[in-house]
């Protein structure tokens, strides 16, 4: 069987915490990519987050605030799930369904950031669309934004 490292997109675009957000969009724009792995330092390539196009609507946008005021730190998703670059296609598709998750950066033997594998990168190689139903569940009921109140007429 194929390996992470046969299928992941290596070298991806990241940022770090402290990148603004509208840099992260524009990374997302230039790579054709809706997640970017938030890594610890331009000098230590450790995972610490992604940010997904998601994360920034549901988490800045949809609470009103402004993105251009906004960091990585403030919408990204933690802790950030990884997966060996030598695992097989399973081990990635295992924690995909487990943690409903879409794409899996991917971690060389010092823990850092080599690439990052899709599912649709896994579909395409294994032809398991099961994996597709299983991460598209939700893990539970979806917030719900509290409507805003408007003034008396």
């Amino acid at each position: 069987m194929k390996t992470v490292r046969d299928v992941m997109t290596p070298n991806p675009a990241y940022c770090t915490p402290t990148t603004r957000v509208h840099e992260v969009a524009r990374l997302m724009v230039e790579s054709d990519c809706g997640s970017i792995p938030v890594l610890t330092s331009e000098e230590d390539r450790t995972p610490v987050g992604t940010v997904t196009d998601r994360d920034i609507v549901c988490r800045l946008v949809a609470q009103g605030r402004n993105p251009l005021d906004c960091e990585a730190r403030d919408c990204m998703t933690t802790p950030c799930v990884t997966v060996p670059v030598d695992s097989d296609l399973n081990a990635a598709r295992d924690l995909m369904m487990q943690h409903r998750i879409r794409r899996v950066v991917v971690v060389d033997e010092n823990a850092e950031c080599v690439g990052i594998v899709s599912l649709a990168d896994i579909v395409l190689e294994t032809g398991d669309t099961n994996v597709v139903r299983e991460v598209s569940e939700p893990i539970e009921e979806p917030a719900r934004i509290p409507k805003r109140e408007t003034e008396p007429a």
